[in-house]
């Protein structure tokens, strides 16, 4: 099928028309990712001067013969390599948990205790592994709006002592920082993967580290990082302004010397973002496949919940926490992380059996 697409827009699929399964629909439906979700439409968007001048719904078979077309299609499509993570390998065909671990006195999930005590901080990450959590995220600064900043040496002293007790252990272990200084401690301690809320742009020796590491890496959005994670002035279109500021970090990361497969995008739920900006990422979810890279959600405890939930507390967003955990599985994100190990295992595993079911044909 021909559309009059304007040959100097930006083009952007996201799958739309999801199907829990292929079987039977040969030619109908494509795979995310490798992973196990289908769909069998897109919705076809470009964009030119900042607005969107062409948009519509289009079945998998009907797509243009462009060939702007076919790179998106043949991102999206492509499987994502595992992640080979010390003596573990972290398969990205199926959604896997990443626990988060936080050692900051005034985090979502933890405990001062656990701020204050080694062992039981390491105790917590064992328990989590044990529940299914594939990595253990551990970070030593609150990204909560309003957080004071942590001096980078009480960062180190928080997360390493733990990521050496643990990485002992064989556990696989991402380090939550902005910091160069705390991401060359925590690999050095046995850490695998770097997860920077501000793409490696917060601290000037961040991207040289990775590279050097050559470990994967976790590139989040966020208005302003080279300022704090939270802050800006809006969006024109949040959903494809993520999309392109995403896409172009990858492409810088990539070019600086990070190998393209070891790369992961967050598109930043809840940082420097309005209730109704949150809700739109979420349901566009599927479109950053386009990047070609690991999607990682990151919706765990959010505010946007309590906002929908007459202002429950943290403590009371496990609910709200799951069912964004699932969108994200339907959207085929390869990680999420979450608080609620344990509960979101199991709504995984369940959401797995489902697939396998559907699988079978009849």
């Amino acid at each position: 099928m021909t559309f009059d697409l304007p040959a100097a827009a930006r083009l952007y699929l996201r799958p739309v028309q999801f199907a829990d399964s292929p079987v039977r629909r040969d030619g109908e439906v494509v795979r995310l990712a490798g992973g196990l979700s289908w769909c069998s439409a897109f919705e076809l968007i470009a964009r030119e001067g900042g607005k969107r001048v062409f948009q519509r719904t289009i079945a998998v078979a009907d797509l243009p013969d462009d060939p702007r077309v076919a790179a998106i299609l043949q991102r999206i499509t492509a499987p994502r390599a595992s992640l080979k993570l010390g003596e573990r390998v972290v398969r990205l065909d199926q959604p896997q948990v990443m626990a988060i671990l936080n050692r900051t006195p005034d985090s979502f999930s933890d405990s001062r205790a656990l701020s204050e005590d080694v062992d039981a901080a390491a105790g917590v990450g064992v328990d989590m592994a044990a529940a299914g959590a594939a990595i253990l995220d551990i970070g030593g600064e609150s990204t909560r709006p309003g957080a004071a900043e942590v001096w980078e040496g009480e960062e180190i002293e928080r997360v390493v002592p733990v990521i050496r007790k643990l990485a002992a252990g064989g556990a696989a272990i991402s380090v939550d920082t902005r910091r160069a200084a705390v991401m060359a401690a925590a690999l050095q301690a046995g850490a695998h993967i770097v997860n920077d809320v501000a793409a490696l742009l917060y601290d000037p020796q961040a991207l040289e580290v990775v590279v050097n590491a050559g470990c994967p890496v976790v590139l989040m959005h966020s208005p302003e990082p080279e300022r704090g994670p939270h802050g800006g002035d809006g969006y024109g279109d949040v959903l494809l302004d993520v999309y392109d500021w995403l896409e172009k970090r990858v492409e810088d990361v990539a070019a600086a010397g990070v190998d393209r497969a070891k790369i992961l995008v967050d598109p930043g739920i809840g940082f420097g973002k309005s209730l109704q900006d949150n809700l739109v990422l979420m349901n566009g979810l599927a479109l950053f496949h386009g990047i070609g890279c690991g999607l990682l959600l990151g919706a765990s405890r959010k505010r946007m919940i309590g906002a929908l939930s007459n202002e429950a507390p943290a403590d009371q967003r496990l609910g709200g926490s799951l069912t964004l955990a699932l969108k994200g599985a339907d959207a085929g994100a390869q990680l999420i992380r979450v608080h609620d190990v344990f509960e979101t295992v199991q709504a995984l595993r369940v959401w797995r059996g489902l697939r396998d079911s559907a699988l079978i044909a009849r």
